[in-house]
């Protein structure tokens, strides 16, 4: 049923989503349980919007009406429909990485403090993220018919599961459901600034960050391991480490490869705090202007990019 017995870490993943969920509904903690509770459920949230990523680069199963099936239970675990991530992230970052063209290119922020750059990065890519996700909805529409239904059933399927849970407890659903839900597409969007600011979008390997910590890759399904994931975005989550080894680490700046996410994350937005390249210089941005279209370039996508409605 699995392409890769790796997987089940992955379904195991999304159980443990949904028993936390239910358990914290039952429970109703308050006070400082309460706030443990909606933690956790805000990082399985987000460790789901992996597996989303994860989906629609490299369906799990090997019948398409499973891998339908399977992206309607993630989206409603992550909280947005995972076929979103077509446009925005195969189709325009993957294909134009850091280039006009992509809409969730790290210069789009530009404060002179990084950290407002890592907090607000989601707020300046999501109206060309948004914008490109209606216009090549429109577009299957007519290209490609179970597409578009695909994307409207997670649409239908993840928006009306918070509306139910709201009618039955608008206090669980905000803190249980929907904060973990925006938590979780804030954090997969965010991720981003740190897999390539300061990177060498021309450079075969160093166009983006890793972080190779083997405690973190096993929590995150190896979504360390970016760059490699940008030179194959099809490969399976489990043989990354492996390709990473074979075909990055021999050549790419030691800089990119950081041990641990979360003593990086400090040395840049809090000491020394300073937005620099992978090499240490200033980051500097020039010719920084609106989105190219990148819509239009999308007739010939293979199929292999769209998700399960169309593999």
């Amino acid at each position: 049923m699995l392409r890769y017995r790796a997987d089940v870490r992955t379904l195991g993943v999304l159980l443990t989503y949904a028993a936390t969920v239910v358990t914290m509904w039952q429970l109703d903690p308050t006070g400082v349980w309460a706030v443990l509770g909606v933690a956790l459920t805000c990082v399985l949230s987000w460790l789901c919007a992996v597996i989303a990523h994860n989906t629609v680069h490299c369906p799990l199963f090997l019948k398409r009406w499973q891998n339908r099936l399977f992206q309607v239970w993630v989206t409603c675990s992550y909280g947005f429909p995972i076929s979103e991530y077509v446009p925005g992230h195969n189709l325009s970052h993957h294909r134009y990485t850091q280039e006009r063209e992509d809409v969730m290119r790290t210069t789009k922020v530009r404060f002179g403090w990084n950290l407002l750059n890592g907090l607000f990065f989601f707020f300046a890519v999501a109206p060309g993220v948004t914008i490109g996700n209606y216009r090549y909805k429109a577009l299957m529409k007519e290209k490609l018919p179970q597409w578009n239904q695909q994307l409207t059933i997670e649409i239908l399927s993840t928006w009306g599961i918070k509306l139910v849970c709201f009618a039955l407890d608008w206090r669980k659903a905000l803190l249980f459901v929907l904060i973990p839900h925006l938590f979780a597409v804030w954090g997969i969007t965010s991720v981003n600034y740190v897999q390539h600011d300061g990177c060498d979008m021309h450079h075969p390997v160093n166009h983006s960050r890793n972080f190779v910590g083997r405690l973190f890759n096993w929590v995150t399904l190896n979504n360390g391991y970016h760059g490699m994931h940008h030179i194959q975005p099809s490969l399976h989550w489990s043989l990354l480490p492996a390709a990473h080894a074979e075909k990055v680490k021999p050549t790419i700046h030691p800089n990119l490869d950081q041990p641990s996410l979360g003593v990086y994350l400090f040395k840049t937005f809090i000491y020394p705090g300073k937005r620099v390249t992978f090499d240490g210089k200033p980051v500097i941005i020039e010719g920084e202007g609106p989105d190219h279209d990148w819509v239009k370039t999308t007739e010939s996508a293979p199929r292999d990019q769209l998700g399960a409605a169309a593999v």
